[in-house]
């Protein structure tokens, strides 16, 4: 009896990992779902919301394509392509150093700015209704385990 339960925990403690990432991936696509769909009434896409909220972040500064790439929750992002879509939506500019022609400064524009206001409020309860289920401990208990994966 013994023998059969050791063997059961050892192939418990052999699957673990695989059971983790696959438990992270399937989490992370709900939270991405859920995002998704709750940022496609004001037409962006997640990773739309992400240019603009690293824009807003710089407070007025210039950002490049790289900047921005470094920033974003998916490297995997097509940036160019990213900023040109906001561009065509009046949402923030692109436009060559005046310094370094090689260089372009990207900025949020003031509607861009609004549309992010706009969707702040509702934005934090998504956050809040995702999250509901855990405590304030269990996410500072997560944040902490989710850094540590990716140190």
């Amino acid at each position: 009896m013994n023998d059969i339960n050791e063997k059961e925990n050892d192939e418990v403690k052999e699957n673990l990992p695989k059971q983790t990432i696959t438990n992270l991936l399937l989490t992370g696509n709900l939270v991405y779902e859920k995002s998704a769909e709750h940022l496609k009434q004001y037409a962006l896409s997640v990773e739309q919301y992400n240019v603009l909220t690293v824009l807003k972040n710089l407070k007025g500064e210039p950002a490049n394509l790289v900047t921005i790439q470094n920033s974003m929750t998916s490297k995997m992002s097509n940036t160019t392509r990213l900023v040109e879509k906001l561009r065509l939506k009046g949402l923030l500019t692109r436009e060559q150093s005046q310094e370094n022609r090689r260089k372009v400064e990207i900025l949020i524009t003031q509607k861009g700015v609004l549309l992010l206001k706009e969707i702040e409020k509702a934005q934090i309860r998504k956050e809040k209704e995702i999250m509901k289920s855990l405590t304030k401990r269990d996410m500072v208990t997560l944040n902490k385990l989710l850094n540590k994966i990716r140190q």
